[in-house]
């Protein structure tokens, strides 16, 4: 590996730290949502209302130094709120393109299922071709580029479920738990301290990585080796759930080919130049849970898509 490629995995490493500041016991969903930058994926966050989905992305782009602006989905929100549109101007008697909050570097969809199909689907071409199209013209957006959504798993009414195509375009879907109880004991202890989550600066916060960094990373993941037995193992796994009795619908060879874009992702941030099985059982989760679907009979009987993805690891004998 290039020297360029140690030190931006170095300054990436200093970013859980970092965002440690701010939100207390996430690491996993950090190292989640760092490994989605380094394949150029998107991210869908689930959790609960308060376990810092928002604050996480917030505080990551703070340390990232990445552009990011927030959207909140709402039901009345309209495709040109997110992507712009053409504004008359009286004075040059000429439409004007005005950008929407989708050209930045890091865009925070909060309560993506808030808002109506229609306008869900603005994010279609952004998510999938990085521009956006009006008026017949294509308007590449800025680079790197991620959305990172959240949701509410819990609350149905006035939501609008995501469709699979809409799904597909997230990388991983992170589940965002709640914290272990000595961390809620320090998160009431910062609180009580003056910790103010409006003011990430007075957290101590800081850019520790910037997009060159990022750019560097994404190079060096590139090039980072995976021998012919993981690659049969990850087409085994997806090919698994597709024959998994509890699954309708199994994982495509689009999931296969993000499963293996995240296990080069973690290999790299764990400073190896090769792909390991377990690179690919740590993410087989996350990258393939909003890729299938539970039989409805097996989700009365209780079965989870999490449970039967788990039992397919477990099937399926990993190479040595």
């Amino acid at each position: 590996m290039t020297t360029d490629s140690h030190q931006a995995r170095e300054a990436l490493g200093r970013l859980r730290a970092e965002v440690g500041k701010a939100v207390v016991g996430q690491d996993a969903v950090v190292g989640g949502v760092l490994v989605a930058l380094l394949c150029g994926g998107h991210v869908l966050l689930e959790g609960v209302p308060g376990v810092a989905k928002t604050l996480l992305v917030r505080a990551l782009s703070m340390a990232l130094d990445l552009d990011t602006k927030r959207v909140q989905f709402t039901p009345d929100l309209m495709p040109g709120d997110v992507t712009g549109s053409l504004i008359y101007d009286a004075r040059s008697t000429a439409f004007n393109f005005r950008p929407g909050p989708v050209f930045t570097n890091l865009l925070l969809a909060d309560e993506i299922n808030r808002t109506p199909p229609k306008t869900q689907a603005a994010l279609l071409e952004a998510m999938e071709e990085r521009q956006v199209t009006v008026d017949g013209s294509a308007r590449p957006l800025p680079q790197p580029f991620l959305v990172a959504a959240t949701q509410n798993p819990i609350e149905y009414e006035g939501t609008y479920p995501l469709p699979e195509a809409q799904l597909d375009r997230f990388l991983l879907k992170l589940s965002v738990p709640l914290p272990q109880r000595e961390e809620e004991l320090n998160i009431l202890r910062a609180h009580h301290h003056g910790f103010d989550p409006r003011d990430l600066k007075s957290a101590g916060v800081t850019p520790v990585a910037g997009p060159a960094d990022l750019l560097a990373g994404r190079y060096a993941v590139q090039h980072v080796a995976v021998a012919e037995p993981v690659l049969a193992y990850i087409v085994d796994l997806c090919r698994a759930t597709r024959t998994a009795p509890a699954l309708e619908l199994g994982a495509s060879p689009r999931g296969a080919t993000a499963l293996l874009a995240v296990s080069k992702a973690n290999a790299w941030l764990h400073g190896r130049d090769y792909v390991l099985p377990d690179d690919v059982k740590a993410f087989t989760v996350p990258t393939l849970r909003h890729r299938v679907r539970l039989r409805a009979d097996a989700e009365l009987d209780g079965a989870t898509v999490d449970g039967v993805l788990a039992a397919v690891l477990a099937a399926v004998p990993a190479p040595r």
